[in-house]
């Protein structure tokens, strides 16, 4: 049986999508962007804001599942340019400072909103 999950304190979904699917103890995350909740609008234009926004949103969606990034065991980062990796990295590397999570990070050509960054994870209880 699967739950979604809304999250009251992140940015409402572009489209007709959830923030997570809850299946037994894991969550399913969907991609989160740098959207200021309060807003709508990208945190700024420096990979440093978008990756502490996106980490942001990602947190606010694991608490309304009563989860936090201990949870977390797989993650996927798209970047519209490889060249931000180390940034987003050292921004990534403060949630996660033991026994990080499994990870892929790809380039991709665009992301919605203009975004530099986007990020899911899979979470478990």
């Amino acid at each position: 049986m699967s739950k979604v999950i809304s999250a009251p304190n992140a940015p409402a979904a572009l489209g007709p999508y959830s923030h997570a699917v809850l299946v037994g103890d894991t969550l399913f995350t969907s991609g989160q962007v740098p959207l200021v909740p309060e807003t709508g609008k990208l945190a700024g234009d420096t990979i440093e804001a978008q990756a502490t926004q996106v980490l942001a949103n990602l947190e606010a969606v694991l608490a309304a599942a009563d989860m936090t990034f201990a949870n977390v065991v797989k993650t996927t980062v798209f970047l519209t340019d490889l060249a931000d990796f180390a940034a987003m990295n050292a921004i990534y590397a403060t949630k996660f400072p033991e026994n990080p999570p499994a990870r892929s990070c790809v380039q991709v050509a665009k992301l919605p909103a203009g975004a530099k960054m986007e990020m899911e994870l899979i979470a478990s209880k």
